[in-house]
């Protein structure tokens, strides 16, 4: 049963590689486990953000529940683009879904180096995430990586610049050229 229909919403196409595939099942002390977080997923999301807000023709109390997406195609027909479950969403609030799979964009992540000294109580892990673009134009693509090891951690060397989204992610917004890769590098030392 359709609830609410709203056009002309202006929303931002997102895509976002979030390279490891981790498993939260039987993990221990992630400390000693060299090959936790080394399984690479190669699916970057495809993403839409958009606000809530009366300027972007919304502006309303969203209730939970299934939302599909369309946009207008070169003929003019409307075109099915993805659909995800929100929350009760209050009016005036940023919205970001997941639509999908970019089927033309891929990651692969690799552990290079991993050394844990327990005299010194650290852990020095280096990690290269390759992005590929196959589409004609270039991409920004947002790389999350979470720094499971511990919590008292630094990065030591960094190809990209990035940002700390919380106490154990970060965020680094890496733009690719069309039919081109870019690889990021990064090197974290955790302490305890």
């Amino acid at each position: 049963m359709e609830f609410l229909r709203a056009s002309g919403i202006s929303a931002r196409r997102l895509y976002v590689y979030d390279g490891a595939a981790l498993s939260q099942s039987g993990v221990g002390d992630l400390r000693y486990q060299a090959n936790y977080g080394t399984q690479s997923n190669h699916d970057v999301w495809t993403m839409l953000e958009f606000a809530n807000s009366s300027a972007n023709h919304l502006g309303i109390p969203l209730p939970a529940g299934r939302m599909r997406f369309y946009r207008r195609d070169i003929d003019g027909q409307l075109e099915f683009i993805g659909e995800n479950e929100i929350r009760h969403t209050p009016r005036d609030e940023q919205l970001r879904l997941y639509t999908g799979k970019a089927f033309d964009i891929a990651g692969e992540r690799r552990q290079t180096t991993f050394k844990n000294d327990q005299s010194q109580r650290s852990v020095d892990e280096s990690l290269e995430i390759k992005l590929r673009n196959h589409k004609k134009e270039p991409v920004t693509v947002r790389v999350v990586e979470h720094l499971y090891r511990w919590s008292n951690w630094t990065i030591t060397a960094s190809s990209d610049p990035y940002r700390q989204t919380d106490s154990r992610t970060i965020e680094f917004e890496v733009t690719i050229p069309a039919d081109a890769e870019k690889m990021v590098t990064y090197q974290a030392h955790y302490t305890w």
